[in-house]
C-alpha cells in the first residue's frame, strides 16, 4: 500500500471543458498519493439532464440530448486518442436518448437513472485526459462501492457496505493505479441507481475517504479557499488557511457553499484532514480543516443562508402542559420536515426548516401537513427571510458578545434568535432585502476591524 492515501475531489466547474480537465490532471500528476478521484458532472450537465427528467416532450428532449452530446465531443476533441472514446461517449448517449424518447413523465427511479449519467460521461472522459500523464490511471464504477438505501433523489448512504466494498474492490487496486470514479451516484442493494441528492458528489468522496481509511480528504472546486465570509458580498473577506472541523461543519450547514453539508461526517468519524483548494490556481494557498486549529479566536467567519421558511405555532395547550412538542415532531417527521433552529416560549414554538423544498421542487409545507397542524394548533407562516450565522469559538461562555452584535444591528428587526445550545454558532433570522447589509456590519465590526 502506499505511505498515503489522497482521496481528491473534483467538482463541475473542474470539469467544464478540455482546459479544466487539463488542469486537473496536472493536479493529480504531481502528486503520487492521489489515489482516488472523484468527479462531478461536466458544468452545466446535471441541469440540462434534470430539464430532460421535467419535460415529457421529445422535442424538448433531444434538444437538451443534443447540447450533451456537443458538450463532450468537444471535450473528447481535446485528446491525442480520442476515436475509441468519442464512439464510446457516443453509445452512451444513444442509451440516453433510448431510455427517455417516449418515456413520458418520469418517476424519481428513473430520474436517478437518467441522472447519473453526468457522472458517467464526466468520469470517463477525465479518465482518459489523465492517462495521458498518469498510464496507470483507471475508471472504476461508484456504484460497485457506493451502497444506499433505496429512496431515489436522496439515498441514505450504507456506511459499512461501502467500508467493505472500499477495502475488497478498491484498496487492493490503489498500489498500482490511480482510480477515477463518480461522485453523486450510488446503487441500492438490488443493483439499482440511485443518487445522493444535489451537491452530494463532496459526500461520496467522504464516505469513499472513510471507507479507505485515506490520510487526506481533497475538496478542488472553484474557490481557492473558506472565507470569512462570502467575497462576493464583503470585497475584504479574507481565506481561512486552517479551521476546525466542528467550525467547517457550522459555516456548511449555515450557508457557506464550498462544501456540502453532509461532508464533513465521515472526514469527523475517521479524523481524516481535508483540504480545500482551487483547481483554477492550484498555486494559492487553500485551507485545511482539521479536528484542532492553532489560533481559536471567538468569531471565525459569517455566513448567510436566504430563502428562509419560519413556522411559528400557538396553543394554549403547551401551557404547563406535556406532550405538545412531541406531537409537533412527530407530525413533521411523517411528512420527512427536517427541522433547523427552533426557540420555544410558554405557548409558542418558532422553528425553521432545514429546506421547504424537496429535491423533485415540490414544497414539504403542503396542505395537507399544514391542515393536519391546525388540528392542534394555531399555524402561521413566513417567508422571505434570510438566516445569518457567526461561526466561531466558545461563544456561548464569551461574555458580552451577544450585545455588541445585536448593538451593531440596531436598525435592523432581527427574528429568532438561538444561542447557546452550540459553542461554534450564534444565529438568527432577518428580512432577505437586508440580509447582506447585516453581512457586511458584522463583518466589518468583528472581523475587519479585530485583524487590522
Amino acid at each position: 500500500m502506499p505511505d498515503l492515501i489522497k482521496v481528491a475531489k473534483f467538482g463541475g466547474t473542474s470539469m467544464a471543458n478540455a482546459q479544466a480537465m487539463q488542469r486537473c490532471a496536472n493536479i493529480i500528476a504531481d502528486d503520487p498519493d492521489k489515489k482516488v478521484i472523484v468527479v462531478s458532472a461536466t458544468s452545466g450537465t446535471t441541469n440540462l439532464l434534470t430539464q430532460i427528467c421535467e419535460s415529457p416532450i421529445d422535442s424538448e428532449r433531444l434538444e437538451h440530448i443534443q447540447e450533451i452530446r456537443d458538450k463532450h465531443s468537444v471535450i473528447c476533441a481535446e485528446l491525442k486518442n480520442s476515436d475509441s472514446l468519442t464512439r464510446q461517449i457516443s453509445e452512451i448517449i444513444d442509451t440516453l436518448e433510448e431510455m427517455v424518447i417516449g418515456a413520458g413523465i418520469m418517476n424519481m427511479q428513473m430520474r436517478d437513472e437518467v441522472l447519473a449519467f453526468g457522472e458517467r460521461l464526466s468520469s470517463l472522459l477525465f479518465t482518459e485526459f489523465l492517462k495521458e500523464q498518469s498510464p496507470e490511471a483507471q475508471w472504476v464504477d461508484a456504484r460497485e462501492v457506493m451502497k444506499t438505501d433505496t429512496l431515489h433523489g436522496n439515498a441514505e448512504p450504507n456506511i459499512d457496505a461501502i467500508a467493505e466494498n472500499a477495502a475488497s474492490k478498491w484498496l487492493p487496486l490503489i498500489k498500482n493505479h490511480r482510480l477515477v470514479t463518480q461522485g453523486f451516484i450510488g446503487s441500492s442493494d438490488n443493483g439499482v441507481t440511485t443518487t445522493l441528492g444535489r451537491g452530494g458528489s463532496d459526500y461520496s468522496a467522504a464516505l469513499f475517504a472513510e471507507g479507505l481509511d485515506a490520510d487526506v480528504l481533497e475538496i478542488w472546486t472553484d474557490v481557492t479557499a473558506i472565507y470569512t465570509t462570502d467575497p462576493r458580498i464583503v470585497d475584504d473577506a479574507k481565506p481561512i488557511t486552517e479551521i476546525s472541523f466542528d467550525e467547517a461543519a457550522e459555516l456548511s450547514v449555515f450557508g457557506a457553499k464550498v462544501l456540502h453539508p453532509a461532508t464533513l461526517k465521515p472526514a469527523i468519524r475517521k479524523q481524516v484532514r481535508v483540504y480545500v483548494g482551487s483547481s483554477i490556481r492550484p498555486d494559492q494557498p487553500g485551507t485545511w480543516i482539521v479536528k484542532e486549529t492553532k489560533s481559536n479566536p471567538v468569531i471565525r467567519a459569517i455566513s448567510l443562508r436566504r430563502n428562509q421558511t419560519l413556522l411559528n405555532v400557538h396553543s394554549l395547550d403547551m401551557l404547563h402542559r406535556f406532550g405538545f412538542l412531541a406531537r409537533l415532531f412527530e407530525t413533521l417527521a411523517k411528512y420527512k420536515i427536517s427541522v433547523d433552529l427552533v426557540t420555544t416560549s410558554e405557548v409558542s414554538v418558532s422553528l425553521t426548516l432545514d429546506t421547504d423544498i424537496q429535491s423533485d421542487g415540490k414544497h414539504r409545507l403542503t396542505d395537507k401537513v399544514l391542515d393536519e397542524l391546525r388540528e392542534f394548533c394555531d399555524v402561521k407562516i413566513e417567508k422571505g427571510l434570510s438566516l445569518i450565522a457567526v461561526v466561531g469559538n466558545n461563544l456561548h461562555a464569551t461574555a458580552g458578545l451577544s450585545g455588541p452584535v445585536f448593538g451593531a444591528l440596531e436598525n435592523i428587526n432581527v427574528r429568532l434568535i438561538c444561542h447557546g445550545a452550540s459553542s461554534h454558532n450564534l444565529c438568527f433570522l432577518v428580512k432577505e432585502e437586508q440580509a447582506e447589509d447585516v453581512v457586511k456590519i458584522l463583518h466589518s465590526k468583528f472581523i475587519t476591524q479585530k485583524n487590522s
